[in-house]
């Protein structure tokens, strides 16, 4: 079961302050008496201009609708990444409400991702279902559809272990990427749902979920052995779709005139020869 003691925001909070050390922010290294790793809370109540007590509150629970300010503070003596940031402010309620898209892709988008030949773009929604992929995207994840979840997949797809093989890598980098959609106000039912799941049915995720890690998917890298192409070494590159919150494009492409570059054009004809000959 997903912890719900404290609050959403106490319980980030009380992960964030637990990778900061004291060196790391101008504080004096203390002897061997610390009980906690990274800060105790009285620190971080120091570096962000509040009182202990009213810090304790607020990681407690007890303490609900702190100020932008005070959560810019914390942010900044928690040096927080700009994701990270983000994440806090959505957590304290201070960040507009996200207008939720339909689970369809713009006839533009669609025209942009065909516009790729030489590499696989996918759309995905907040909960990570692929709502559309281009014809080498299409052959590149097959192996591991699933039902069309890549989360799902990561964690639960008997295959996705010997296709991915920095596999530790890319579920990370999942995980890290639904922490910040499962921020999103008001919550989007299928991530709850999603998150839910995969916290019941998978220590690894669950391992990876507590650890309180918040970044958005931007480049990433994966080595990948394709039962039909064999080993593929692709950059992942996500961009978040403006007009539709929560949709992301990605494209993967592979290194100018290298074997995966070939193996992924090959993908793609196969695909297509396939496709051919069914029709």
């Amino acid at each position: 079961m997903v912890d719900t003691s404290s609050s959403p925001l106490g319980r980030f909070l009380r992960a964030q302050r637990a990778r900061v050390t004291p060196g790391e922010v101008g504080l004096p290294a203390v002897g061997g008496g610390r009980r906690v790793p990274g800060l105790r809370r009285e620190e971080v109540a120091v570096l962000a201009g509040v009182s202990a007590d009213y810090y304790t509150r607020l990681e407690q629970g007890r303490e609900r609708a702190p100020s932008a300010q005070v959560v810019d503070a914390l942010c900044e003596a928690l040096r927080l990444p700009p994701d990270a940031r983000e994440h806090a402010f959505r957590l304290a309620k201070l960040s507009p409400s996200v207008r939720r898209t339909e689970a369809t892709v713009a006839p533009e988008l669609l025209q942009t991702m065909d516009a790729f030949p030489h590499a696989a773009a996918y759309v995905t929604d907040a909960a990570f279902r692929v709502l559309a992929a281009n014809p080498t995207a299409t052959a590149l994840i097959a192996p591991v559809q699933g039902d069309g979840n890549v989360l799902r997949t990561i964690f639960l797809g008997e295959a996705a272990r010997d296709y991915y093989l920095n596999w530790a890598d890319v579920a990370r980098a999942a995980v890290s990427a639904l922490r910040l959609a499962h921020g999103f106000v008001p919550p989007h039912p299928a991530v709850t749902d999603l998150v839910s799941g995969l916290y019941r049915d998978s220590p690894e995720f669950r391992e990876l979920w507590d650890d309180q890690t918040v970044a958005g998917l931007t480049m990433t890298r994966k080595s990948i052995h394709h039962p039909d192409v064999g080993l593929l070494h692709l950059n992942y590159q996500t961009f978040d779709v403006r007009s539709a919150p929560g949709q992301q494009l990605t494209v993967a492409t592979a290194l100018a005139d290298s074997s995966s570059a070939d193996a992924l054009a090959l993908l793609g004809t196969l695909h297509a020869t396939r496709h051919k000959s069914v029709g």
